[in-house]
């Protein structure tokens, strides 16, 4: 192991360290007993020298969508336009405080009410709040709206959610979390919904639908006005998860499709950054019924003036301050950038590039659902599978081609589902590559089996024991062996 491969403990010596100011230039601070350490802190001592070379050696063994392809299915991981990066460090955005008066912060509130009336204008919907900080907590916003509406009609008996077996996996857990309880039906082979399990589970104490479209198997739910009029007519509501909303950015509209509610995943569809679990963003919108349950507080405009205004019937705040404002601004200048004549480019490109994946590898891969998709498309696994090679196999070994692996093993409903997105940013050339090395492997786990089922073999850490890696995770130093 090469001297900086080591953790940053291991290449700690005593006594070594950066720069120290010194104490006499300092304010002195009493600190109060009840928060001072006890014990000294154990923190590695090391110069800045190795500090800086340690994190930067650390940081070239990442991979995201700015060192190769990222085709994970149902996460749309395009690439983030740097101009969005560098508008929302810009100082008067960077350095402002969450606590500051509405009145020095017009720039940033108009920055919030033009987003929300944009995100109205792409999804249909009347009105948006930026309150919630991720995309599951848009869809807990947006089921906690679901709740409030039917409580306010005196209806409080609906209390089950149906989610169809080829959701999300967020949709059961939100709803649970919201105290719903979740009645799951089964899709149609493609993933739409089975319109007679649908009617079969419509009873008085259902209080809504959670769908998706195109759905995950990159599927356009064909029957959606007519899975609207029977959810509405049952009295309940529609709820949209938007985490594909990317395949119909100025095509469709969730509103026009008869959704009531609908969470957006800015980190998704619109270019800001979601690796390693964050930043996110899950604005909330709704339909003109249901305004008032939005989460408070939203922002108004009144003569060039920007303000916060809540609302009686409001679900509550969300969190204590108003969203990842620089999330917002990110999203922000990537639909300023497009603007309103090139943003119905996106859906088409992206689907144009799943379409072309798929088509050049369904006479290798089991692709169940054979017909044009969407945005994104699930193959079942080998044609071949003679050698016993899964769906894992062939990720992990992708991996040594220098490519991220696509989702596996979602949605449920296939047994060796591998579900591919490319984005509408990729080009021929990254797409032919891709391929390429898609046909590789397949050969590899023919000719050589053992080799594919040890994959991968040029990465920094090999093939781990993932279920020991979940039930029993190292996270200190000294728990290391």
């Amino acid at each position: 192991m090469k001297y900086y491969d080591k953790l940053i403990f291991e290449i700690s010596e005593e006594n070594r360290i950066g720069y120290n100011l010194e104490k006499k230039n300092l304010p002195k601070v009493v600190l109060p007993n009840e928060i001072k350490r006890t014990e000294k802190a154990e923190l590695p001592e090391v110069s800045e020298f190795d500090v800086v070379r340690h994190y930067t050696n650390v940081s070239q063994k990442n991979f995201g969508v700015e060192t190769g392809f990222y085709p994970l299915g149902s996460c749309t991981m395009k690439y983030n336009p740097k101009i969005n990066d560098e508008l929302a460090t810009l100082s008067g955005f960077a350095n402002i405080h969450p606590l500051q008066p509405v009145e020095t912060v017009q720039g940033l509130l108009k920055i919030y009410h033009d987003t929300q009336k944009m995100l109205s204008e792409i999804s249909g919907l009347t009105a948006y709040s930026l309150n919630p900080f991720a995309g599951a907590h848009g869809e807990l916003a947006g089921l906690m709206i679901i709740k409030a509406y039917h409580q306010k009609n005196n209806d409080p008996k609906r209390n089950k959610i149906i989610v169809p077996d080829s959701a999300h996996g967020t949709n059961p857990a939100s709803a649970t979390v919201c105290g719903f309880d979740v009645v799951e039906i089964k899709s149609n082979p493609d993933g739409t919904v089975n319109l007679e399990a649908l009617k079969a589970v419509l009873t008085d104490e259902i209080a809504g639908l959670m769908l998706t479209n195109p759905n995950t198997a990159g599927v356009f739910e064909k029957d959606i006005l007519e899975v609207s009029r029977l959810v509405h007519e049952a009295g309940g509501l529609l709820y949209y998860d938007g985490a594909n909303l990317n395949a119909l950015l100025g095509k469709a509209k969730p509103g026009d499709m008869g959704f009531d509610i609908t969470h957006i995943n800015l980190h998704k569809t619109f270019s800001t950054p979601h690796g390693g679990g964050g930043p996110g963003s899950g604005p909330v919108g709704v339909c003109e019924k249901l305004t008032s349950f939005l989460p408070n507080p939203i922002v108004k405009e009144k003569e060039g003036i920007y303000y916060f205004e809540n609302s009686n019937d409001s679900i509550g705040a969300l969190g204590q301050f108003y969203g990842n404002a620089s999330v917002y601004i990110r999203a922000y200048v990537y639909m300023m950038t497009l603007g309103r004549e090139n943003m119905s480019d996106i859906g088409p490109l992206a689907v144009l590039n799943a379409n072309y994946i798929k088509d050049s590898l369904k006479d290798l891969f089991v692709l169940p659902i054979d017909r044009p998709c969407m945005h994104e498309f699930v193959f079942d696994g080998l044609i071949d599978s003679s050698t016993g090679i899964k769906t894992l196999d062939l990720a992990k070994r992708l991996l040594d081609y220098g490519f991220h692996a696509p989702t596996i093993y979602f949605p449920l409903i296939f047994s060796q589902s591998m579900m591919i997105e490319p984005t509408e940013v990729e080009s021929k050339e990254t797409l032919d590559e891709f391929i390429n090395v898609m046909r590789i492997v397949a050969k590899e786990a023919i000719d050589d089996p053992e080799m594919v089922k040890s994959a991968p073999h040029n990465t920094i850490v090999r093939r781990l024991d993932e279920v020991k890696a979940a039930r029993n995770p190292i996270v200190k130093f000294r728990d290391i062996k």
